[in-house]
């Protein structure tokens, strides 16, 4: 997740207000039987490092434990999301951001041997203009058998939209399914907006043991959700906003 929009005075719509919403109350349960077909090879694709985890931690550990193969792709290194920082510069960020994804993969329980992890390199805050070359570049590596998993096409997001409609594109051409999930929209979207496609939503449920292995994941993106050790910056990912993240379930749209 980046830039640094979200800091400790635009906390965006709070945890109780969604824990009241009568649409989100209704969205249906599914399982990983449901989102991906028997034989079927999971392909998330992550704007930056974190939004992997942020939005499906508990999903991926689900599928480490069925020993269902996985391709993680990093669209960029996420390397404008302290802005204003004299210490999380650009180049500590390509270094350091990469590194704490790999941290996080480790404390969801997945092995080095279950997934495949493609780093494509394009600049952060700038994937809306590649996103043709995006395209072309999922296209090289996906398989008939493949569920695609990205972040939600109206996410509120430049990175997250441009990633989702890149993802879509290349999905309709290569014939497999697209599951989009919400990061950003826990933050500006009202508990019954309209807006969210609540026919497609679906809840991926967690148990108490993959929420705790998600949030202990989560501590591992020490950049973004610590304040700036050199500067009276906050974090780029406050409290308010990884509680909306760490629910006892997952949100997709199918």
């Amino acid at each position: 997740m980046t830039p640094n929009l979200i800091n400790s005075q635009l906390i965006g719509t709070p945890l109780q207000a969604w824990n009241r919403s009568r649409r989100l109350a209704a969205v249906p349960t599914t399982g990983i039987e449901q989102l991906l077909p028997a034989g079927s090879r999971a392909v998330i694709v992550a704007p930056h490092p974190d939004d992997e985890v942020l939005g499906c931690g508990g999903l991926m550990q689900m599928l480490g434990q069925q020993q269902i193969p996985m391709l993680l792709i990093s669209v960029t290194a996420g390397t404008a999301s302290n802005m204003g920082s004299h210490y999380w510069t650009p180049q500590r960020l390509s270094i350091a951001r990469p590194l704490e994804s790999a941290q996080a993969l480790r404390r969801l329980g997945l092995d080095q041997s279950q997934y495949k992890w493609l780093h494509a390199g394009y600049p952060d805050t700038q994937v809306n203009l590649f996103e043709d070359e995006l395209s072309q570049f999922l296209l090289g590596y996906l398989q008939p058998n493949d569920v695609v998993f990205t972040t939600w096409r109206a996410d509120g997001h430049s990175d997250h939209e441009a990633t989702a409609r890149a993802c879509l594109a290349a999905c309709e051409q290569a014939h497999v399914p697209l599951r989009e999930i919400p990061i950003w929209a826990w933050h500006w979207a009202d508990p019954e907006d309209h807006r969210i496609p609540w026919d497609r939503a679906r809840k991926l449920p967690l148990d108490t043991w993959t929420q705790a292995r998600k949030r202990h994941a989560i501590q591992a993106f020490a950049s973004q959700i610590h304040p700036d050790p050199l500067a009276d910056l906050p974090p780029v990912l406050p409290a308010c906003a990884l509680d909306r993240l760490q629910q006892p379930f997952e949100l997709l749209f199918v």
